[in-house]
């Protein structure tokens, strides 16, 4: 049987400003990726996402971001290795922390946004981010952009990886994510999105906005929990999945 984690942006609130229905979206996915503060979140929602996750055995996920609350850390930034480094360390420290006080542990590691997307193109920044991971603690699990340079920094270093994939975007023939400022980033047809994250896991394939079919893996699968329809999707996926045959397993029980 084929085998996939489902796992969801969230803590994505601050202040007065709330997103997400993460409380219910955890009932339906089996790794939790938590916001630490820069591009989003803060100390409460952090302690009350990571509370909620252990109570529903969600794997608890660190999310780090650029420091760009406004930008929502989807906004590229010129940044060294040694500044990602410390920008890694930084946070996983902030979800570590609330983990242990909570008598919990974290699973992973998945960079943000434009940190993700320029990590996954760079050998240098995947480098940087995979050794702040690795020396953090060595037994977590790496998230990355399926076949991209973070996946393959987190192999080369020791780390367990994870190869991510997205159900809500389309793909370029050279395996990347389309841009979300270019035309036809984002799948709205909940349809279409299921039937190409069937696929990718199935048969290890998408096809890209150019109509080419890119080999790709599938690990774990991505939903957003910042979407208007996010928690009617988060349903309809886990029940598409399991009428596919695919069984929805926590990442670090697939990689034992």
């Amino acid at each position: 049987m084929h085998k996939v984690d489902l796992n969801c942006d969230m803590g994505e609130s601050f202040g007065a400003y709330k997103l997400g229905r993460d409380e219910e979206i955890l009932d339906y996915v089996t790794s939790a990726n938590i916001a630490c503060g820069f591009h989003a979140g803060d100390p409460a929602t952090i302690r009350k996402t990571v509370q909620m996750a252990m109570e529903k055995n969600v794997g608890i996920g660190v999310h780090p971001g650029l420091q760009d609350l406004v930008g929502f850390g989807r906004r590229n930034m010129q940044i060294s290795p040694q500044e990602s480094y410390d920008l890694v360390v930084y946070q996983i420290g902030a979800i570590y922390a609330f983990a242990k006080s909570e008598g919990g542990k974290i699973q992973h590691v998945k960079p943000h946004g434009a940190l993700y997307n320029m990590a996954a193109k760079s050998p240098s920044l995947s480098e940087a981010i995979a050794e702040a991971v690795y020396k953090v603690d060595p037994e977590l699990i790496l998230f990355g952009l399926a076949g991209g340079e973070l996946v393959k920094a987190g192999q080369k270093i020791g780390l367990h990886t994870a190869n991510e994939v997205f159900a809500d975007r389309t793909y370029q023939q050279d395996g990347s994510l389309t841009p979300r400022t270019q035309p036809h980033a984002l799948i709205t047809n909940k349809e279409t999105s299921i039937q190409q994250v069937i696929r990718m896991v199935k048969e290890g394939k998408v096809e890209s906005l150019q109509g080419i079919d890119v080999p790709i893996q599938a690990d774990t699968i991505c939903i957003h929990g910042d979407g208007e329809n996010a928690l009617e999707f988060a349903k309809y996926i886990t029940t598409s999945l399991k009428q596919a045959g695919i069984q929805i397993t926590k990442i670090n029980e697939m990689l034992k």
